[in-house]
């Protein structure tokens, strides 16, 4: 299936040779032989919708591609913000000393694991993984699961990525 990007710059492109022939037809019926001086209302109705539609084709072309460069800058954006949320985490693994094993379940507390789940994932008893958890806690100085991850939001929307 073409992409979205393509489809768009099709439909212009389509408005864009409808424009040209009703600017060439307008033309013709101006300047071509054996038309009288006179325009007829048919003319003048012809020449006010295919300036309307050139308007149009100016405007939207312009959006289009407005639109279009605000998407790539999103999309670079949300790659540069995952990266960012990496490092992020192995600086503050780090900053907390914690284990591999205490990283590993930091990383699944993140993502919304279960202590249930983790312990399935990690193939380790359910109490093992609330020890590590609450020593995870301990060294991030947090209560639980939802302010570990506060903490990482709260430090990746303080530069804020994308502005309003």
């Amino acid at each position: 299936m073409p992409s979205r990007r393509i489809i768009l710059w099709g439909l212009f492109s389509l408005q864009a040779v409808c424009c040209a022939y009703f600017t060439m037809d307008v033309v013709i019926d101006l300047f071509a032989p054996g038309h009288a001086n006179a325009l007829a209302e048919s003319d003048v109705i012809e020449g006010i919708v295919t300036l309307a539609l050139f308007l149009g084709l100016v405007f939207t072309g312009s959006e289009l591609r407005q639109m279009l460069r605000r998407q790539d800058q999103i999309t670079d954006q949300l790659k540069i913000a995952s990266g960012a949320f990496a490092e992020l985490l192995e600086v503050r693994f780090g900053e907390w000393q914690l284990t591999e094993a205490e990283r590993a379940v930091a990383v699944l507390a993140i993502k919304g694991y279960s202590v249930a789940e983790m312990a399935k994932l990690r193939d380790t008893a359910q109490g093992t993984i609330k020890a590590q958890c609450a020593a995870l806690y301990r060294k991030a100085d947090v209560s639980g699961r939802l302010q570990l991850l506060s903490l990482f939001l709260d430090d990746l929307m303080a530069d804020t990525l994308i502005p309003a």
